[in-house]
């Protein structure tokens, strides 16, 4: 990105949300941004991200060069995401030293390569999501080894990151919104609120979120089948799976796994 690709690009100047993990690394230049209604510094030499739902609009930017990398959060492993959304609404710009600066934009420069390449290749997808498994990881290391930020966390910041915890441990035997509220110990209508608060988005989103993150993984890094696959997600009745999955993903799973492996 450079300062012309933000001045084209109008959409980043409005506030609005994303269902996808976004990634800036700013190696030059000065920025800022409105992230649920609180201002994020941004200087060169700078990594930071914005978690889905997060409500965020760029209020000015200043010969700001650098990477911006938008990512389906299925593609994004869960120890990773751990890191991420352990820290949710407190993520400031983590400071890079002139080493990761250099290491992270030669694997950013190579990686846009590779994206940009002919699809001939037969691993093309393959060395694709290697070298962005890589820059993700490299992200989760510097946010996981740093000290952290001692931004004041709400009430409902700690319930929404409880929720999101307990979703990845429990998505097998809870798909409900009474199931999670019994957990974190709150009625379901209050839960219900948080979330919808927070996120801008219901419970059952992320519920259905989840699940739908979790057989895509599942359909691209194994071999199992549909049938198992269900039976690992805690769906007994496989149509009902299939049905949902087309409902949600516009495609059927042994179509997304075909797709996604060519």
């Amino acid at each position: 990105m450079s300062r012309l690709d933000v001045k084209e690009d109008e959409s980043a100047l409005r506030a609005h949300r994303d269902d996808h993990y976004i990634f800036f690394v700013l190696e030059e230049g000065l920025g800022a941004m409105m992230v649920d209604f609180d201002e994020v510094n941004l200087a060169g030499s700078t990594i930071y991200y914005l978690l889905p739902g997060q409500v965020h609009s760029l209020t000015r930017q200043h010969l700001a060069k650098g990477w911006f990398v938008a990512v389906d959060p299925s593609l994004i492993p869960q120890d990773c995401r751990n890191v991420f959304e352990s820290q949710l609404l407190l993520q400031q710009p983590y400071p890079l030293n002139s080493t990761e600066l250099e290491q992270i934009s030669a694997l950013l420069r190579l990686f846009l390569s590779k994206y940009s390449e002919e699809v001939s290749n037969p691993f093309h997808i393959t060395v694709v999501h290697a070298l962005l498994h890589s820059f993700v990881g490299i992200a989760a290391g510097f946010y996981s080894n740093s000290s952290g930020s001692s931004v004041k966390v709400s009430r409902t910041a700690q319930l929404t990151s409880q929720f999101k915890q307990l979703l990845n441990q429990h998505l097998r035997s809870h798909k409900s919104l009474s199931g999670y509220a019994a957990l974190l110990n709150v009625s379901d209508d209050y839960l219900s609120e948080v979330l919808k608060k927070q996120t801008g988005f219901p419970v059952s989103y992320w519920i259905q979120q989840e699940v739908m993150m979790e057989a895509k993984r599942l359909l691209y890094y194994t071999e199992l089948s549909i049938k198992e696959i269900s039976n690992q997600l805690g769906y007994t009745d496989h149509s009902y799976f299939s049905r949902f999955f087309r409902k949600s993903a516009g495609i059927s799973a042994s179509a997304f796994r075909q797709e996604y492996r060519e």
